[in-house]
């Protein structure tokens, strides 16, 4: 038996498993099985807290069809809350390591979090390094660790994401498939943004492509990061919002929940 946790930031739901002694390992069918929302717990990943020598903990993270993940900006949330959880630490600052290098994360007074994602990266063998129009969407493309298609229109709800982002997703220019997010601007401070997951599909919010619109949305600006308005830009998901701003170094920081749901065994 093992014992889970489920957690959700914005909506998007993972299943938190604490292997601080490193000695579970799961296989990638284990991994569907237990993501599935018929048969299983359901969830849009699966995070193992594992141990680390050079940060507070480790964020193993497995997409819902059992492939690894680079990185999740609300996973990389609720791994900071159930490590809190689960080690009693009160600390309001931590560090989380993940494949995309260490993240640090701060508790803010409002229950929130606000983590350090780092600095886009628009040029990526994953992608090519000019726009292209895909389903009459100009796509600018962007990497936040794992890869990003960004596509901006006039009325989101014309657009049937669980039919554009899988096309997309599997398109031959991403060897590596890509991330997808569209994105409807209602002023300069506020977007409506849906997604579309590589590996996992439609989901409720995704931290790294919340980065990667904002970031895209600088880029169109013709604005650096480090030059943008500190003041954040709240970007709307199905599953809730996300705050999104960046510090002097031109690092994005991401803000949003990180909320226990659950826990039990399986």
């Amino acid at each position: 038996m093992i014992n889970i946790h489920k957690y959700n930031g914005s909506g998007n739901d993972f299943i938190m498993i604490n292997n601080l002694d490193n000695h579970l390992t799961l296989s990638p069918i284990q991994i569907a099985q237990f993501c599935d929302r018929h048969f299983g717990i359901g969830a849009d990943g699966v995070i193992l807290l594992e141990s680390s020598n050079s940060a507070d903990c480790f964020m193993n993270y497995y997409n819902s069809d059992g492939t690894i993940a680079e990185m999740c900006g609300n996973g990389v949330r609720c791994t900071a809350k159930f490590f809190q959880d689960e080690t009693s630490l009160n600390k309001k600052e931590l560090e989380i390591e993940t494949r995309d290098g260490i993240k640090k994360i701060i508790l803010n007074e409002d229950g929130t979090y606000s983590v350090n994602m780092g600095m886009p990266v628009f040029q990526h063998s994953d992608f090519p390094d000019s726009p292209s129009k895909l389903f009459g969407i100009e796509f600018n493309f962007v990497s936040m660790g794992n890869p990003h298609a960004i596509g901006f229109v006039n009325n989101l709800d014309k657009f049937n994401i669980k039919v554009v982002g899988p096309e997309i997703e599997n398109d031959c220019r991403f060897p590596n498939k890509i991330n997808m997010e569209l994105a409807e601007k209602i002023d300069d401070k506020y977007y409506k943004v849906k997604v579309w997951e590589r590996g996992c599909g439609a989901t409720l919010a995704c931290g790294t492509g919340a980065c990667a619109v904002y970031s895209t949305i600088c880029k169109l600006n013709e604005q650096t990061i480090q030059k943008v308005t500190k003041d954040e830009i709240t970007l709307e998901f199905p599953g809730g919002k996300l705050f999104l701003s960046s510090n002097e170094q031109g690092h994005i920081i991401l803000r949003g929940p990180a909320e226990f749901v659950f826990k039990g065994e399986i």
